[in-house]
């Protein structure tokens, strides 16, 4: 039977500097677990009262905010709550004029999923829960702001580049979202993870030494 040895292995890890890449495989790994997790079970947990509410109450957060932004920019639009669209409704649309276009803020763009992710992702990784107590709804806050910042990115591709809206939404401003999330957790693995470990481990080595 295979058996791993723990002690052998932090040696490995040790002696060629791996640490960054076992930090770096653990953060992808939860990423990836939540994101199929949540693929798989999305049926199921939009029959959750909280979960629906939750993600309808957010997607029309982020269309306002949107709204707000793009009148700060100038940008020409019409707001709807619902508009039909090719005998489908949609809501939460931002209607372009100039070049009968739209973008919908759905229920997928509710950031809902990214919220989730991310708080789990910071409650299973290790570090001190004082800090935790406020760097996750900080977090959350940053999330929020970055998927408002998306639905006015695409809203300038779909004036400006709607023929490639796809490549943009798919490749480069979906993505954008892990971006950020990689960056909050580089930030509290090396601000307050890896810090908060130097510390115990000064500590037991002072404690051994006297």
């Amino acid at each position: 039977m295979l058996k791993f040895n723990t002690e052998k292995i932090n040696g490995l890890i040790k002696k060629y500097n791996l640490g960054s890449f076992r930090d770096v495989a653990i953060f992808m790994g939860i990423l990836v677990l939540f994101h199929f997790l949540w693929r798989f079970f999305i049926g199921d947990l939009l029959r959750v009262e909280f979960i629906l509410k939750s993600s309808v109450y957010l997607a029309h957060e982020v269309f306002i905010r949107a709204q707000w932004m793009l009148d700060v920019l100038g940008v020409n639009y019409t707001g709807f709550d619902q508009m039909l669209i090719a005998e489908t409704v949609k809501n939460n649309v931002i209607y372009l004029p100039e070049v009968n276009g739209y973008v919908s803020v759905n229920l997928s763009c509710s950031g809902l999923k990214q919220f989730y992710q991310f708080a789990v992702l910071m409650l299973l990784y290790p570090g001190p829960w004082r800090h935790k107590a406020w760097f996750i709804p900080a977090g959350l806050l940053i999330i929020h702001f970055v998927n408002i910042l998306r639905i006015v990115a695409m809203t300038y591709v779909t004036i400006h580049n709607a023929q490639n809206w796809d490549f943009w939404h798919d490749n480069i401003v979906r993505p954008f979202f892990y971006v950020v999330m990689f960056l909050l957790w580089v930030w509290w693995n090396e601000k307050f993870h890896l810090k908060a470990k130097k510390q115990r481990q000064e500590a037991g080595a002072g404690n051994s030494g006297s």
